[in-house]
């Protein structure tokens, strides 16, 4: 191979023969939007030597600045540029950047450059070819890669596959004697239409190398579409080099396709260096654009100004979107209702922006419409784009734009005095707004005729209207009528430019009603102060009433309501109010020195009106209560050195200073008080009783002491104080025996307590003793059967529910001979049989007792089975039984009549007059006439 003289490989493409006629009439009669995509779909860039390090680049070297251009049309906010190739990249800018070094650029290298948004919704795809700066491109790949190729609308024919020089290489010397060859150009892409009818398969390009007048060369391609998923979508023929597409392609499944292609001996022996080839598939209108919803709801503000917006409607085509084809246009088909004319919308064609394009939008006329839009491709153009259609609802907002109005400028009402809470009007209005919102809402408010706020008015919520209540009692003999200026506004301010005033006035009139008051007292509660002690029939207080009705004589009476201790009455006439009973401030009736009683004040008004008053009197303290002494029991031990001393103290029902201090003091008779004991202050409520002498025998003691108060004059009382004296131990506690001797219990009754408890002891002690003998007594006795075979103590019962009441009633007489049938013959139906006892003498056999014995159950079975051996009167009876015994007779005849062979004299018909149960008989004997 390397004496062979160096071979020029040739390259037959498809020509694509573009119907440019048809697209400069196109673009004659449309004005190109903007495209979003990429400004060419093929890119040569040429690598200044100047950036390279011999034939080398290095990483982060630029290798040109914005080449690679994209057109955003102001729809795509942010762009991710991806390099198939990872030694190179582009920025957002379009600058191409190494990133990594790249040791060789003596030949042209190719690599695709992909856009997406941020969303990845939208894909752009484009060839960057990178060429060494003053490196030679042949003239056919300027023509393959000219306007004349990629330029044109996409209907596209193949002719017959003609011969393209393939990139040639040539030699180059090198330092150390060796030649390398090099590529000229890359092939560029291919373009196939999607869609295609075929016929398939359908020839795309021919590739074929110099060297095959020579040797036998075979080709083949690889990569996706080839021998990758997709798989066989291309194929070559391995002899003449001629790839085909064979079934359509479909660009919204896959848009390119890159292919290595491969030439090599028939022994497997590469010929030619893989060369690259990207395919492209051209964009066929096939798909309609779709909405994203088929029904959009949207909003403006009634009163809006032509050119607000409403909202904004999208449909998607799955097309390129870099021709048209993919290009959307949006127009208005229709619009319901037309009100007030039939174009109140328009919409954007490109972006399906809907805004208003006429004033006159009133939501209290029209409050939503129905507007339906049509998306179209090929920029809206009928004839040759699809189209679909979507709907939009547009509600209009509701503004303040029109203010309440009261239904009449006088409102008439009337109030009881004295009434609190009801409605004395009702304020009813009218709003065209949006019911229960803040532009329909109503407020109310009082601007005049009502000083003391005695009115209020609230908004009833769902009718709206305006309702008067008194929140303020009003006085009929004061002001008889009240004249309220009210206005009425909407919770929202009116909507700017509107010439109606924001509200709505009118009067109210209210008529105050006269009814019959209740006496009021003046003093209400009334306090008086007295001294404890006031004797019955004291004169306290005149607690006299006052009628409201001026204008009306009305006379009061009075009565008592509450009276807890029974200590007043009232005049009925005038009020005055005596005493029954001594008021005394110890009383339980009396509540922190105050006593407290309730009358009735009535007037003769149609109806009665009745008034409550309360009298409190607060009575002073005055000493009449003695002190008492506290505690009325004390312990004390019997030698003064141990225990403790008792305190002391003094209660008195008086308050200060009728009460403590106190004083304490023993009397001086008896004299053995003084003589054993002593008392000592500790304070002025407090003293201490202890003894005087240093042993005084245990026992009871009644004490005497002498209290006094602190009052004016002072009050003395003499308390008994029982002191119980008992021996103590160390601590001072006093010891059981003391404590029981200080009780009152003597030698002679401890003794007798003790001989009770040992004679109770005694008696329980022989009971046992009783029932153990008695027990063992029994255990002596011989039993009928072997203890081992006893099963009484064995017999578990276990859940038995039994018959009942029937269960428990155990005749032991049915297992004894029965003495006659007498009592079978009488017994009722239903009873339980016997048998029939055979007819034998009585006396060949003895007759056992009716009754069995109360011994043992196992004597009194053996006796039985013993009798039952050998007396045969004994059940059961070998004999007739009687299984259900009827009585003694019937009221029925004997049916021994019925005789078969009757001579047939008698008559049988009435058997048929039996009913249907004796049918049966009545046919066997009633048709011997017949036979």
């Amino acid at each position: 191979m390397a004496k062979m003289k160096t071979g020029c490989a040739i390259l037959v493409a498809c020509a694509l023969v573009v119907g440019t006629s048809l697209g400069s009439h196109w673009n004659a009669q449309t004005v190109a939007p903007c495209r979003p995509g990429f400004s060419q779909s093929f890119y040569t860039v040429f690598v200044p030597r100047v950036v390279l390090q011999g034939l080398n680049i290095h990483k982060d070297t630029l290798l040109s600045s914005g080449h690679v251009k994209f057109e955003t049309c102001h729809r795509i906010e942010e762009l991710s540029f991806e390099s198939s190739d990872p030694k190179f990249s582009v920025r957002p800018d379009g600058s191409l950047y190494a990133e990594q070094d790249v040791t060789n650029l003596t030949e042209p290298i190719q690599f695709m450059v992909t856009a997406r948004d941020r969303a990845g919704e939208y894909i752009w795809e484009t060839t960057v070819k990178l060429a060494l700066a003053g490196h030679p491109l042949s003239p056919p790949f300027n023509q393959i890669a000219g306007e004349a190729i990629y330029g044109g609308p996409s209907h596209y024919h193949y002719q017959n596959p003609r011969l393209i020089t393939f990139p040639r290489q040539r030699q180059r010397g090198l330092s150390n004697g060796l030649r390398r060859q090099k590529r000229d150009w890359v092939i560029p892409p291919i373009n196939v239409p999607e869609n295609s009818r075929g016929p398939f398969p359908q020839v795309l390009v021919m590739i074929r190398s110099d060297q095959d007048k020579k040797i036998e060369i075979r080709y083949s391609i690889t990569g996706a579409g080839a021998d990758q998923p997709p798989n066989d979508v291309f194929n070559i023929d391995p002899v003449t080099g001629k790839m085909s597409v064979t079934k359509p392609l479909d660009r919204e499944d896959r848009a390119s396709y890159h292919l290595k292609a491969h030439a090599v001996d028939i022994n497997g022996n590469q010929m030619e260096p893989p060369i690259d080839l990207y395919i492209y598939v051209i964009d066929m209108n096939d798909n309609r654009p779709e909405f994203k919803n088929q029904v959009y709801n949207g909003s403006v503000a009634e009163g809006s100004k032509p050119g607000t917006s409403v909202m904004q409607v999208t449909a998607f085509d799955a097309d390129d979107s870099t021709t048209a084809n993919g290009l959307v246009h949006y127009r208005i088909l229709s619009q319901t209702p037309h009100i007030p004319i039939p174009n109140m919308f328009t919409i954007n064609g490109a972006t399906g922006e809907i805004s208003t394009i006429a004033a006159g939008i009133d939501r209290e006329k029209v409050s939503q419409y129905t507007v339906i839009v049509q998306a179209t491709d090929m920029e809206g153009n009928l004839n040759f784009g699809l189209s679909n259609t979507a709907t939009a609802l547009i509600s209009i907002s509701d503004i303040n734009d029109n203010p309440p109005e009261l239904d009449s400028k006088t409102f008439l009402g009337e109030v009881p005095e004295n009434a609190v809470g009801v409605v004395v009007a009702n304020l009813t209005v009218r709003d065209k707004d949006q019911p229960h919102t803040p532009n329909w809402n109503a407020v109310y408010r009082i601007t005049g005729g009502d000083p003391l706020g005695h009115f209020t008015i609230r908004t009833d919520e769902i009718t709206n209207d305006g309702r008067v209540i008194v929140v303020k009692p009003v006085d009929y003999e004061r002001n008889g009528a009240f004249m309220l200026m009210v206005v009425v506004s909407n919770q929202a301010h009116l909507a700017s430019g509107i010439p109606s005033s924001p509200s709505s006035s009118a009067g109210v009139t209210i008529t105050v009603l006269d009814v019959n008051e209740a006496p009021v007292f003046p003093s209400n509660p009334k306090i008086i102060r007295f001294e404890e002690g006031v004797p019955a029939d004291t004169t306290l207080a005149t607690f006299a009433a006052l009628d409201p009705d001026r204008f009306i004589q009305q006379t009061i009476r009075y009565s008592k309501l509450s009276d807890p201790a029974n200590w007043l009455k009232i005049n009925r006439t005038n009020g005055r109010i005596t005493t029954t009973a001594v008021l005394d401030r110890e009383s339980p009736y009396m509540k922190k020195n105050v006593y407290e009683a309730t009358f009735l004040a009535v007037d003769n008004g149609s109806p009665p009106a009745t008034g409550t008053g309360t009298l409190q009197i607060y009575l002073i303290d005055v000493n009449d209560n003695v002190p008492v002494l506290v505690p009325q029991e004390a312990l004390v031990c019997e030698r003064s050195r141990h225990g403790y001393p008792v305190n002391i103290t003094a209660s008195d029902l008086d308050s200060e200073p009728n009460a403590g201090p106190y004083v304490f003091e023993l009397p001086s008779y008896p004299s053995s008080a003084r003589r054993n004991w002593t008392i000592s202050r500790l304070n002025g409520n407090y003293a201490q009783l202890k003894l005087r002498i240093p042993y005084l025998e245990a026992g009871m003691y009644r004490v005497p002491i002498l209290v006094s108060d602190s009052g004016n004059p002072p009050l003395s009382n003499t308390s008994v104080l029982k002191v119980k004296v008992c021996p103590c131990d160390e601590n001072g506690d006093c010891t059981v025996i003391g404590a029981v001797t200080v009780a009152g219990l003597g030698t002679g009754a401890i003794i007798t307590i003790l001989i009770c408890i040992i004679i109770l002891l005694s008696m329980v002690l022989f009971f046992v003793v009783w029932v153990k003998r008695r027990e063992k007594e029994r255990q002596t006795k011989p039993l009928l059967i072997d203890p081992e075979d006893d099963v009484r103590d064995n017999i578990l019962k276990y859940d038995e529910e039994g018959g009942g009441e029937e269960d428990q009633d155990y005749d032991l007489s049915q297992l004894q001979q029965p003495e006659s049938l007498d009592h079978i013959m009488s017994k009722p139906a239903g009873v339980r049989r016997v048998d029939e006892r055979p007819v034998i003498l009585e006396s060949q056999y003895p007759v056992r007792p009716t009754v069995p014995h109360p011994g043992d159950i196992g004597e009194f079975i053996t006796d039985g089975l013993r009798a039952a051996d050998n007396d045969p009167t004994a059940p059961p009876y070998d004999s007739l039984l009687v299984f259900d015994y009827e009585g003694s007779g019937s009221t029925a005849g004997s049916v021994s009549s019925l005789d078969s062979s009757s001579s047939g004299e008698q008559d049988y018909d009435y058997l048929n007059d039996w009913g249907p149960r004796f049918k049966k008989l009545a046919d066997l004997y009633g048709g011997g006439g017949e036979d």
